[in-house]
Parts: C-alpha cells; structure tokens; sequence
C-alpha cells in the first residue's frame, strides 16, 4: 500500500467515525442548559465536527494532489517499520500477561529492561536506573499518594512489609 492509497483509507475511516460520534452525541443534548452549562453531548459533538472538516480538508487536498503525501507512491509501511512495530506489539502483549501473573511492577521491570536496553540500546547504568525507578514512582504515586491498588499478581507478599510502613 502507498502513503497515498493509507492517507485515503484514513482520511475516509476518520470521516466515518467523525459522523457516527456526532450522531451518538446528538442523542444527547448538545445545546445549553440553562443555569448548568453545555449539554452532556456539546463537547463529543463539536470535538466530533472539527474533527469531520479536519478529514474534509485532507480529503480537499488528496484529491487536488496538494500535499506531498498525496503524491507519494512511496510505500506507507517499509519491512524495518513493521518489524519495530510487531516488537513493540509483543512486548507490551507481554506487558499485559505479565501484569496479569507476576504483577503490573515486575512486569514494568522487564518490559522496561528490554526497551531500553535491547531495543533503545542504552547503557545498563541508564536502563537498570529508570527501569527500577519507575515502577518505585508509580507505586509511590498510586499506592501511597493516591490509595489506588495496582495488580501486583503472585508478586504480593513481597509488599506486605512496605505496606506495614504505609499504613
């Protein structure tokens, strides 16, 4: 497929679902209520609209050939992209499972791991310092500063002592 051929596909499937989200919308009130302020369906409705002419404009410029991408016969996806993107497609797969058995902070541990250091390429010193830091400030900032319990899976005991110190 060409950047051309994907510019069209998208400019159409959005134009789409431009038009369904303003229908469901308008099932709502999309007027003003009185002394409270836009109806439920103002803000999907008008975001939906602007969103209706945005793809109307790159349908204007794809059919008038105004645009470089409108022009291009260049492929849309190259194999190097689609190799990059069913890798990010796995691992974040495998973020999910993961979550689901050993818990969303060990899970972060290793997704974290191999992006960084497999995929970005950093230095172990980089990848082991924001790949142990940022499960730490998340747990800080959900379980502590928020209350929010994130899934921990089997994981769990290993945080009954820091939740002695927390409560």
């Amino acid at each position: 497929m060409s950047v051309r051929t994907a510019e069209l596909l998208m400019a159409l499937l959005l134009t789409a679902a431009s038009i369904a989200l303003m229908f469901k919308s308008a099932e709502l009130n999309i007027g003003w209520v009185k002394d409270r302020g836009p109806g439920a369906g103002a803000w999907p409705f008008w975001l939906s609209t602007i969103m209706l002419l945005s793809c109307l404009a790159i349908l204007w410029r794809w059919f008038r050939g105004t645009s470089e991408e409108s022009r291009s016969d260049a492929p849309y996806v190259t194999q190097k992209t689609l190799y990059l993107v069913g890798t990010v497609v796995l691992a974040l797969v495998a973020l999910l499972v993961g979550t689901q058995y050993i818990g969303l902070y060990l899970s972060l541990v290793v997704f974290m791991l191999f992006f960084l250091r497999i995929m970005g390429r950093h230095s172990w010193t980089l990848t082991l310092i924001l790949s142990l830091a940022t499960p730490v400030v998340i747990f800080g900032f959900f379980e502590w500063a928020l209350q929010i319990p994130l899934p921990k899976g089997m994981s769990e005991p290993l945080f009954y002592p820091i939740y002695d110190l927390m409560y």
